[in-house]
């Protein structure tokens, strides 16, 4: 697993670089070797905030935790990721790395059986809403998206004449999907 990591607001020392990379690396007993892994280490105000981003072959798997304590959001961002996982197992076996799961214990996560995972009743859909798409800008699409108080707005670029996805980002700021 190739793994790169990036600072916002902080340096990251040897030190905190090799602890990522170490206990990053674990979880490449779920992915092929190729895989990349992007660990963005950020801190704002008194928050550390760590953003892991793994792109593989069928998909992307994110986790994002916020702490007081750097260490404590990498160990909390690792679990949760595992825990994704495994909780998605049956649907990732297939394009993750072949015996992935055939480990005796997650590294991160608490152990918990399949009885758990039964016991959770899986997302399902619960409402359908169809509407007219009109071709529209971008410009126009982020003023509907504040008028209807929605967190994204799917339209037809009046450009490109594909359908797109804008959405507001925690930061305040507006991010767009673009198929390719």
């Amino acid at each position: 697993m190739r793994i790169t990591i990036t600072g916002k607001n902080i340096e990251v020392s040897d030190y905190l670089n090799d602890l990522v990379i170490k206990k990053v690396s674990k979880l490449d007993k779920y992915f092929p070797e190729d895989t990349e892994a992007h660990v963005t280490l950020a801190v704002e105000r008194n928050r550390h905030i760590v953003e892991v981003t793994i792109p593989y072959t069928g998909g992307i798997i994110r986790g994002e935790e916020t702490s007081g304590d750097m260490y404590a959001s990498i160990d909390n961002v690792l679990a949760k990721l595992e825990k994704q996982i495994m909780r998605h197992r049956t649907k990732l076996e297939k394009s993750l790395r072949a015996g992935a799961f055939k480990a005796p214990e997650p590294v991160f996560a608490d152990s918990f059986s399949a009885d758990e995972d039964e016991m959770e009743e899986a997302p399902r859909v619960v409402k359908v809403k169809r509407f007219d798409i009109k071709p529209m800008t971008v410009e126009e699409a982020m003023l509907q998206l504040e008028l209807l108080g929605h967190s994204f707005y799917m339209f037809t670029n009046g450009d490109s004449g594909q359908i797109n996805v804008i959405y507001k980002r925690k930061d305040g700021n507006f991010g767009l999907i673009e198929p390719e």
